[in-house]
């Protein structure tokens, strides 16, 4: 009894922690992440804004992401969003999903891998 319990409060406890990702793409390359911020803040508070920026140039990469408290603000934000002009562009703005993971390079489904050096069994 003691564990079901803990775990529906570690459940509970999991939802209120919960925030809403968001996915916003086809930013303009000049667009900070504090002007990310105020677009999204007039349908609630904003917990995070982050655009990613290239490693090699440090320029930004053209898309971002919010995180939202309350379900109903960010879904009203992706609602009114989506399609909106910003700076010049129409931004893409949608639930952020979770990565799936993939193998990285090439290959073929089977996961070896590809590409790199392979010695051959000559006898």
């Amino acid at each position: 009894m003691l564990n079901g319990l803990l775990l529906v409060e570690k459940i509970i406890f999991t939802l209120k922690e919960y925030k809403m990702n968001i996915y916003v793409g086809n930013l303009p390359f000049n667009l900070g992440e504090e002007n990310l911020v105020e677009i999204f803040e007039e349908y609630g508070d904003v917990t995070s804004a982050k655009i990613v920026m290239d490693k090699l140039t440090g320029r930004s990469k053209g898309f971002g992401f919010v995180e939202m408290d309350d379900d109903d603000s960010a879904k009203k934000a992706i609602d009114e969003l989506n399609n909106a002009e910003v700076g010049g562009r129409n931004i893409k703005v949608n639930e952020s999903k979770p990565r799936e993971s993939s193998p990285r390079g090439g290959g073929d489904r089977d996961r070896r891998g590809g590409g790199g050096f392979r010695p051959r069994n000559r006898y």
